[in-house]
C-alpha cells in the first residue's frame, strides 16, 4: 500500500514556517498526512528535516498560491485525492502600508496572495473532496487586524477581511455537500515574522491574558475546525484568538 492510501489527509499552506508550520506538525502529530505548499523551498526543507523521523508521509511542495494551476497540479501529482479531508490556508504576507504608503502594486500582491491565494486553495480542496464525497473541512487563516482599524496595515487588514467575507460564502455554497468552512483570527503569536516587524514589542500589555499566543494554541483551533472530530455542527464562522483582546 503506498503511503498516500487509506489515510486522511490535510493541506496545509505557508507551512514552511511560523503558525502555517506548527499547523502542519499538528496533523501530522495527530497521524493525518500532510501535502504542504510554501514559496520557500528552504522553509519546506527544514519542515521535512525536524519531520525526518516521523513515519507519517510528509509531501512538499514550493509553489505560489496565486497560480491556480501550480496548486491544482501538486494536488494532482501528490496522489491524496481520494484522502483529502481538510485544507488549510495560511499562505499570507503582511507588509505595513498606510495612507501615505501604500501602491498599486503592492495592492495587488497582498490582495493576490491573501485572497486569491486563499480562494485559489479552497476551490481546489473543495473540488477533490466533492468529487471524493468526503465530508471535509476548509479552515481559512484570517487575522485580528480584519476587526480593527489598524493605520499600518491598510491594504493587510482589508485583506483579511475580505477572507472572513470569503469564508462565509464559501461555507454557503458547500453546506449542502457536508464540507464545512470556518476561520481562525489570529491576534498576536509568537512568530519570527511577526517578532521582525517590531509591533509586537508590548503586545502583551493589551491583551487580558497578559501574554502573545504560541503557534501551537493557534495549532490547536485549527485541529479542532479541521478534523471534524468534536466540531461539525459549525460552518462560516471566523473564531477570534485574541487573548481577550477582541472581546465581543
Amino acid at each position: 500500500m503506498s503511503t498516500t492510501q487509506g489515510r486522511k489527509w490535510a493541506i496545509v499552506t505557508g507551512a514552511g514556517s511560523g503558525m502555517g508550520r506548527a499547523f502542519a506538525e499538528k496533523f501530522l502529530a495527530e497521524g493525518w498526512g500532510v501535502l504542504a505548499m510554501d514559496l520557500s523551498v528552504e522553509g519546506l526543507d527544514r519542515l521535512k528535516e525536524a519531520q525526518a523521523d516521523r513515519e507519517v508521509p510528509l509531501i512538499t511542495k514550493s509553489l505560489d498560491v496565486t497560480d491556480r494551476a501550480a496548486v491544482a497540479d501538486a494536488i494532482d501529482a501528490s496522489g491524496v485525492s481520494a484522502g483529502l479531508s481538510a485544507a488549510v490556508t495560511a499562505a499570507g504576507i503582511f507588509p505595513p502600508t498606510n495612507l501615505s504608503t501604500f501602491t498599486a502594486e503592492k495592492f495587488d500582491r497582498i490582495m493576490r496572495v491573501n485572497v486569491l491565494g486563499t480562494l485559489n486553495v479552497a476551490a481546489e480542496a473543495i473540488g477533490h473532496m466533492r468529487a471524493a464525497g468526503t465530508k471535509g473541512a476548509i479552515v481559512t487563516i484570517s487575522s485580528a487586524d480584519a476587526f480593527t482599524a489598524s493605520t499600518e496595515q491598510l491594504i493587510y487588514s482589508a485583506s483579511k477581511a475580505a477572507v472572513v467575507s470569503l469564508t462565509r460564502i464559501l461555507a454557503a455554497s458547500v453546506a449542502g455537500d457536508d464540507i464545512i468552512v470556518n476561520g481562525i483570527a489570529p491576534g498576536w503569536v509568537n512568530t519570527p515574522g511577526n517578532a521582525a516587524t517590531g509591533r509586537m514589542v508590548g503586545a502583551e500589555k493589551h491583551i487580558p491574558l497578559g501574554r502573545v499566543a504560541q503557534p501551537d494554541e493557534i495549532a490547536g483551533w485549527v485541529w479542532m475546525l479541521a478534523s471534524r472530530e468534536t466540531v461539525s455542527f459549525v460552518t462560516g464562522e471566523t473564531i477570534k484568538v485574541t487573548g481577550g483582546e477582541l472581546m465581543s
